[in-house]
């Protein structure tokens, strides 16, 4: 009789253990599955917006590229236009007594006001017409200049409020802390159920896949971000800054004023078209890097939800 009670109690306790294994194990396994599935999704996001404003910042440096070539060719028309006022001054003076002074305004229209060149000067007539043509090319590539500069520093404003909203919030760092959490307690309970019994190859592999979430920096995507915004804000304040720079410097007043005056509203507007260029070209750096960081965590994220399903 003692025999036969024993019996039983050696058969019931392996079982119970081995169901409780079961029970641990997959259990273990569903917190891991509501844990780490979706986080895929909600990176998908990010990466779309990166991508967008990777785009849109590369126009906006291609832009400011061509700002400064249209601001240097500007600069090389004016020199060879200031030339040509003076070569006018030479010609003209021979019909005059008074040679006119180095003050005097360098207009086309003020030059043959001051100047009072003859009809019979067909030399002059000739540097007049030379003066006409580069003055009316001036002003177009002032006018050119002008507008890059304006679509650069929109580029670089749409850049900074995309960059400033391109983040992992707290509910996604909320999710991957969980899913880390869940895998390395899945870790815990799998020995115990190998030991048990337990076919533990699925448990395993979700473990290892997962598991990768522990060796990814998601601090790079907010960081990069940062860095987008932060060059895309200095691209838009100097943008916006030489815009207006160089609308001043190719108006008629300034025009019809000193050549020091023009050529100094110039040079600070090719200058700040450069830094507006430099600092889009720096946001689409960081966009780019940003994109790869989001490539990273969500090639984790998409074979995790792949292998608990």
């Amino acid at each position: 009789m003692m025999i036969k009670k024993i019996i039983p109690l050696f058969l019931i306790i392996p079982i119970a253990t081995h169901a409780a294994d079961d029970t641990e194990l997959n259990s273990a396994l569903r917190a891991t599955y509501t844990a780490c599935v979706g986080i895929d999704e909600n990176l998908s996001e990010l990466k779309k917006m990166a991508g967008i404003n990777t785009a849109i910042t590369a126009v906006g440096t291609g832009l400011g590229a061509g700002a400064v070539a249209v601001g240097v060719a500007k600069s090389r028309t004016d020199d060879i236009l200031q030339k040509k006022y003076q070569e006018l001054r030479v010609a003209a003076s021979q019909y005059q007594e008074d040679e006119p002074s180095d003050d005097a305004r360098r207009k086309f229209q003020s030059h043959i006001g001051k100047i009072s060149v003859p009809r019979t000067n067909i030399e002059s007539s000739n540097i007049a017409q030379e003066i006409d043509e580069l003055t009316k090319k001036s002003k177009s590539l002032g006018n050119w200049r002008t507008g890059l500069m304006a679509g650069n520093t929109a580029t670089n404003i749409a850049g900074a409020v995309i960059a400033g909203k391109n983040k992992t919030d707290s509910d996604l760092d909320t999710q991957i802390d969980n899913c880390r959490a869940a895998v390395a307690h899945l870790r815990q309970i799998i020995p115990m159920a190998r030991v048990s019994g337990t076919d533990v190859t699925e448990a395993t592999n979700i473990a290892s896949i997962c598991g990768e979430f522990n060796y990814i920096d998601i601090s790079k995507i907010n960081k990069r971000a940062r860095g987008a915004m932060i060059s895309s804000v200095v691209g838009a304040v100097t943008g916006g800054t030489g815009t207006v720079v160089s609308a001043v410097a190719n108006t008629d007043k300034v025009r019809a004023g000193t050549w020091e005056q023009e050529k100094n509203l110039n040079t600070v507007a090719n200058v700040l078209a450069g830094t507006g260029t430099v600092a889009s070209a720096s946001a689409t750096i960081f966009n780019a890097t940003q994109i790869s960081a989001i490539k990273r965590v969500a090639s984790v994220a998409e074979k995790c939800t792949e292998v608990l399903k």
